[in-house]
């Protein structure tokens, strides 16, 4: 294929543009209050596509496609689970972030159970969070090495240069601003890609619709209620679907400092909420949007006779590259590079904050600091973490799809966070040590499901929270009764 300069151009301007658009707000940079939470200053419809920006991502944009392609829009159901969990957490998680000034989510852990479990839910954040990211890095190196022919190794090492370096320098305020932009031009990408894709099927929608149909891809709901292992090992039914949806969604936009670092920077506790609930209207459309672009590139490989290409991750990528005209190409491309750079970079700031916030501070902060140290040592974190991601991308290239390990590797280990915050939210009861006793009983419901069952991960998440919390519960009554026990 020759060169393609005018697309180059609009991929490498867009790359320049939007990094010095991010950088820009480095002057609005005065204390940790600006670098982590934007000053409390941001609008919240901003903040709601941040919210919709972090919850997309790169691995929407090349997976999504990819589930439909060689499946149907099962996956939907799943999504009807994220509106239950905005109202729970509206109801529940966000008035206890707003009593009182916090940072992160795991000072709410501190402030019900004490220290010691701040520290131990902020470690599991850390651990879930770089791991799920490291697989969006790479997501996207396979969209560069599509497009500039680097390599995976060089791909990831651009993006994640680029990315960092607006991070470090505009803290939460460029994250959020720059998701903003990024969200507007990732959606325009696609409704653009989705029409191309149509004008490439003879018949247009019509003739989709006949050949997709019968094939099952716009199956959305499979109801059955069949109590078998086979209920346990589906995973894209309504009931799966709708539990895991549910409890997902409420541990990563309820306990994720990713998600929650955004809702913490609304100017109040209502505008926190507003922004929460519309984000989900938004979810619903682009979740839609990249299944029917599925759904169309079925239909044109089945028209075509063409050889998808493997890993079916690469479909959607590689036909924009391939099969859009000079321009078009360019454009849907710098989407899909928007996507990721929204996300690596509220990855970096959330992974920063709760490392100053829940573990330099409380075990290092001792002696007093200036505004301007904190707000280097924060500026530092960024890269340090900048590196850990790029180290695991490298390692993710081979946990398959990309989409499902990014929601395996988060329906592995968020279970536990979202069990010991609803014991501290919903018991009064309740302590330190049955908190953790119940995260380690979530754990080794972990390991057992993920090595001695065939239970889908659309059930981990549901399981091991009700694990954490039930163990967390009862550990808790009996610890009590027995100090209570050697007073006497």
């Amino acid at each position: 294929m020759p060169p393609r300069y005018l697309d180059l151009g609009i991929i490498v301007v867009y790359l320049i543009a939007i990094t010095a658009f991010g950088a820009r707000f480095r002057r609005s940079q005065k204390t940790l209050k600006d670098y982590f939470l934007g000053g409390r200053r941001v609008a919240w419809w901003a903040i709601s596509l941040s919210i919709v920006a972090a919850e997309t991502s790169t691995l929407t944009i090349i997976g999504t496609p990819a589930l439909a392609f060689r499946g149907n829009m099962g996956f939907l159901q799943v999504v009807c689970g994220y509106l239950v969990a905005r109202i729970v957490i509206c109801v529940l998680f966000i008035p206890q972030y707003f009593r009182g000034e916090m940072y992160t989510a795991y000072e709410l852990m501190k402030r019900r159970f004490g220290e010691r479990i701040r520290r131990f839910t902020a470690s599991i954040f850390l651990l879930v969070r770089a791991l799920a990211e490291g697989v969006r890095v790479f997501a996207i190196s396979i969209v560069v090495s599509i497009v500039l022919g680097t390599g995976e190794v060089a791909s990831i090492v651009i993006i994640m240069l680029l990315t960092l370096f607006y991070t470090f320098e505009g803290g939460m305020t460029a994250v959020i601003w720059t998701d903003v932009v990024q969200m507007f031009l990732y959606v325009a990408g696609a409704l653009l890609s989705f029409w191309m894709i149509l004008d490439r099927i003879p018949g247009g929608w019509a003739e989709a619709a006949r050949l997709a149909a019968p094939a099952g891809k716009f199956q959305i709901f499979d109801f059955r209620l069949e109590l078998t292992s086979e209920f346990f090992s589906r995973t894209y039914s309504f009931w799966a679907g709708l539990a895991c949806g549910s409890f997902l969604a409420t541990g990563t936009h309820g306990t994720d400092q990713l998600v929650v670092q955004r809702l913490l920077s609304a100017r109040s506790e209502s505008d926190s909420k507003r922004a929460l609930l519309a984000s989900w209207l938004v979810i619903v459309f682009q979740f839609t949007l990249f299944l029917l672009i599925g759904v169309l590139l079925y239909v044109f490989y089945q028209k075509s006779g063409l050889a998808p290409p493997q890993p079916l991750d690469r479909v959607y990528p590689n036909f924009v590259w391939s099969y859009l005209p000079a321009g078009a190409a360019g454009i849907v491309t710098a989407a899909i590079l928007a996507a990721a750079m929204s996300n690596i970079s509220a990855a970096l700031n959330s992974l920063a904050s709760t490392t100053i916030m829940d573990f330099y501070k409380p075990l290092w902060g001792g002696r007093p600091h200036t505004e301007d140290y904190y707000l280097r040592l924060a500026r530092w974190a960024t890269v340090a973490w900048g590196g850990v991601l790029l180290a695991i991308a490298l390692v993710a290239r081979n946990w398959g799809s990309v989409l499902e390990a990014g929601l395996a590797v988060i329906s592995i280990i968020i279970g536990t966070l979202l069990g010991v915050f609803l014991l501290g939210i919903l018991t009064r009861s309740a302590n330190e040590s049955g908190g953790i006793v119940g995260m380690i009983a979530g754990f080794a419901m972990v390991a057992w499901l993920r090595f001695a069952t065939r239970t889908a991960w659309t059930w981990y998440v549901v399981l091991v929270t009700l694990v954490t919390f039930t163990v967390g519960y009862l550990a808790s009554a009996v610890l009590a009764r027995r100090r209570i026990g050697e007073a006497a």
